[in-house]
């Protein structure tokens, strides 16, 4: 029986761990989680925010998917989309 998501596994670029950072530390306020040494060569970034688990992995041929997202649901959304767009990630919302 299935009772939660452990977490999402995203793709980036390779060399991009830094904007990774900024974004799912400094923009959305998570906190990155140190990936076990045999997967950290690999590269990308692991990040933890209470149970929301998201690990962004390095991808080679990286190609920006249109419509793949993680969902994250989040309280007082307000206050976190002035958030986001004062670190430069203005939300569009929809309905």
């Amino acid at each position: 029986m299935l009772v939660a998501v452990d977490h999402v596994q995203l793709a980036a670029p390779p060399g991009s761990e830094n904007r990774m950072r900024d974004f799912y530390v400094g923009a959305l306020g998570m906190t990155e989680v140190p990936k076990p040494p045999s997967l950290a060569a690999n590269g990308g970034c692991w990040f933890r925010a209470g149970d929301v688990q998201v690990h962004v992995g390095a991808e080679a041929d990286f190609r920006p998917s249109r419509k793949a997202h993680p969902g994250l649901r989040v309280r007082g959304i307000d206050a976190y989309a002035a958030r986001l767009a004062a670190r430069g990630a203005p939300v569009t919302w929809d309905g």
